[in-house]
């Protein structure tokens, strides 16, 4: 239920935002009651009908599924009149260009990751029209899902919600956490990819030194790459290999 103050803010099931916020992720958690355009092309749109994650998976869509909801003790947020819609639309997949339902990324099918909007239904006559009121009128977002846990709730930052990195190349240091600094060379001899701890690269191909130079930054698993002559490329840390551009490094 949506009750608006005096100032024109809504207020939406505060109380599920704060059971979600200090789930730890094993309770599952049911929006219920919803219009939901799943853009799945077998399971298509469904009216009252229910969503069921647990932490960051999908395992259930459609009507009948809140008659579980007390046996398995799921955090239940009462979505009358409202549409569920993608938070990513897959428009390859709405244009026709993926042949396999497996293939789809960004649909409201179990198995998938629980990104979605919540918005009423007057601003959802499709899914790109849910997504236009992210950015038209935020304000009448009653939530916003990522990987199954809230960043916006009731038309407002939910508090303590990841922030997206400021726009910017960063310092050379604000990413690299002790770097696997040295020399990552592939299997074939014919990729050296040295490191250092300054946050720089010099690359050598088929015996070419210094054939890339520029800064690297390292976040998690995944290395960005930027060269000196201006563009980006990345790569990713597997165990004891880095992969990059289909090679297999590992350090020398």
């Amino acid at each position: 239920m949506s009750i608006a103050d005096t100032t024109g803010t809504v207020s939406w099931n505060p109380g599920a935002l704060k059971e979600i916020l200090s789930n730890d992720e094993r309770r599952p958690v049911l929006f219920a009651n919803a219009r939901i355009l799943t853009m799945d092309p077998l399971i298509g749109t469904m009216t009252g009908a229910d969503l069921l994650f647990v932490g960051s998976l999908l395992v259930g869509v459609g009507p009948g599924i809140i008659t579980a909801a007390g046996d398995d003790n799921a955090i239940v947020v009462d979505c009358t009149g409202l549409t569920i819609a993608p938070a990513v639309v897959d428009a390859v997949a709405l244009a026709g260009g993926r042949g396999q339902r497996s293939e789809y990324v960004a649909t409201l099918t179990p198995g998938n990751i629980p990104d979605f909007l919540v918005v009423p239904d007057a601003l959802a006559a499709d899914g790109p029209s849910a997504l236009a009121a992210l950015v038209t009128v935020p304000e009448q977002v009653r939530a916003l899902v990522a990987a199954g846990r809230p960043v916006l709730w009731a038309g407002t930052d939910v508090p303590g919600r990841v922030t997206a990195p400021e726009a910017g190349i960063p310092a050379a240091a604000d990413l690299t956490a002790s770097p696997p600094v040295g020399v990552w060379i592939d299997k074939n001899d014919f990729l050296h990819q040295e490191l250092s701890a300054d946050g720089r690269y010099d690359e050598t191909r088929g015996g070419r030194p210094h054939a890339y130079q520029g800064r690297y930054w390292i976040d998690g698993d995944r290395i960005d790459y930027l060269d000196d002559l201006g563009f980006w490329a990345y790569g990713e840390f597997q165990g004891d290999e880095l992969h990059h551009a289909g090679y297999v490094m590992t350090l020398r």
